[in-house]
């Protein structure tokens, strides 16, 4: 090779070799949720050397409420056991959180840019993802007496970052975890049925404060300030303690209102100080709690026979008796919608709905997932069977039918191949009052201002809430 031709090689070499690596940038919060006045750690890792960040409160109002920019950044570790353990990053700023900033759903911004390549690959480059943090009251019921715990578990149980999930179809070579962490990136579910619901909600007048899942674990001494709590959307995942702190404070008279289906599907184990929680849901048998024979905590569905605690005993529906409704190939070309049973009942107060009347379809309000009870009809109407424990004096107020898809109920012993169910939407009292919307999209009628699920979601919250 000539030394002209020697030369333009290595000089090419030169260039490749200072071509920009990728461009990235990640991060999570220390705490799911903290109290006003509190301070939370962003643990970031990226491979820009500056990187800006901004924290806003997600309601009717996009509210930036802090923001610093040019910050140091360091691409961190990324250990193989991400996904059940944690990243174990260090914290690289520190977001203060003012004592007058509204309780609520914060996501925290993440933005990187640069030029590119010394050489080649020239030209801006930008990265940017979101974390989120919870901020909950100083002072539990000064300005709501309503509280809306966001489904803070539903969003770690389908996070995939690092591999796996408690799911298979989005794990990585489909193999399902059974334990996940809080402490690694991932998005959230809220900007898809809570959202919906809070700027609805906030547009009317109603006042709302905001915890988290783990927080009626860790911090029930909060539900005594309220008169009203409140589930939404995809509320799926529960721990045996937070089950036991609000059936209590239903006890004393608390009310529910759950606007939210396949809710308290599967049980939970809270491990690490709650940044970690383990779930087997289907392989209930690997669960170490199986060998002992104690399945009162067995990390499986909580209507499994094991179990025997039925989340119907909660909220007066399950999704052993729902289903699947426009989602997964089950009535798919149905309209989603409730029909009417007892039009007289004050849910239903100004609706000037009558029986058998069906509302809800221009929204689909009644899927994709959806809880109902064994129901037997008598002229026409339908009433509870009380075997799947829901509770004896439940009234179903509309139904829907809802399927399960095979792959996931066949694995159940107990389970009745090609069952059709119903979503029912009902209420029950025990000392306090408990009301199931028996859907995930039930806000989804809220964004779309039908005026059917508005006034029923008002007479819910004037009634039970004040």
């Amino acid at each position: 090779m000539s030394r002209v031709l020697l030369f333009i090689a290595v000089a090419v070499s030169a260039v490749r070799a200072e071509s920009p690596v990728p461009l990235f940038i990640e991060g999570y919060s220390s705490q799911t949720s903290v109290t006003q006045g509190q301070e939370v750690g962003i643990c970031v890792s990226t491979t820009a050397a500056k990187y800006d960040i901004e924290v806003a409160r997600l309601g009717l109002e996009r509210a930036i409420v802090w923001k610093r920019s040019d910050l140091p950044g360091i691409e961190q570790v990324v250990p193989e056991d991400a996904s059940p353990n944690g990243c174990h990053w260090a914290e690289s700023v520190t977001v203060p959180v003012g004592r007058e900033w509204k309780t609520g759903f914060y996501e925290v911004v993440l933005r990187a840019a640069d030029m590119g390549g010394k050489w080649s690959h020239r030209g801006k480059r930008t990265a940017e993802s979101s974390t989120f943090f919870v901020v909950r009251a100083a002072k539990p019921g000064a300005t709501a007496k309503i509280l809306l715990q966001l489904c803070t578990n539903t969003y770690n149980a389908y996070n995939n970052w690092g591999g796996s999930s408690v799911y298979a179809y989005n794990s990585l070579a489909k193999n399902q975890g059974h334990r996940v962490s809080f402490d690694r990136p991932g998005a959230s579910q809220y900007s898809r049925w809570e959202l919906p619901f809070v700027k609805w909600a906030e547009e009317n007048g109603y006042a709302l404060e905001f915890a988290a899942n783990s927080d009626l674990e860790f911090h029930p001494e909060i539900l005594d300030a309220y008169k009203l709590v409140l589930s939404v959307g995809h509320d799926e995942y529960w721990s045996a303690p937070m089950r036991d702190h609000l059936e209590a404070w239903i006890g004393k008279g608390g009310n529910v209102a759950f606007f939210s289906g396949n809710t308290c599907c599967w049980q939970v184990r809270s491990e690490d100080d709650g940044r970690a929680f383990t779930c087997w849901k289907q392989n209930y048998h690997g669960d170490p709690v199986f060998q002992t024979r104690e399945f009162k905590t067995l990390s499986t569905a909580w209507s499994h026979h094991l179990v025997e605690r039925p989340e119907n005993q909660l909220t007066g529906v399950g999704f052993l008796w729902g289903g699947y409704r426009k989602s997964h190939g089950q009535f798919m070309d149905d309209p989603a919608e409730y029909q009417v049973h007892r039009p007289d009942h004050w849910v239903f107060e100004g609706t000037n709905l009558k029986r058998d009347d069906k509302f809800g379809g221009k929204d689909t309000i009644v899927g994709y997932e959806c809880d109902g009870c064994e129901l037997e009809w008598k002229e026409g109407l339908p009433f509870p069977t009380h075997k799947d424990g829901t509770p004896e004096n439940f009234e179903v107020l509309s139904t829907c039918p809802a399927r399960w898809h095979p792959d996931d109920a066949e694995w159940y012993e107990r389970w009745d191949i090609g069952r059709t169910g119903a979503a029912c939407m009902g209420i029950y009292t025990r000392v306090g009052t408990v009301f199931t919307a028996g859907t995930t999209d039930w806000a989804h009628g809220l964004m779309g201002k039908d005026p059917v699920v508005e006034k029923i979601t008002r007479n819910v919250l004037d009634r039970l809430g004040r």
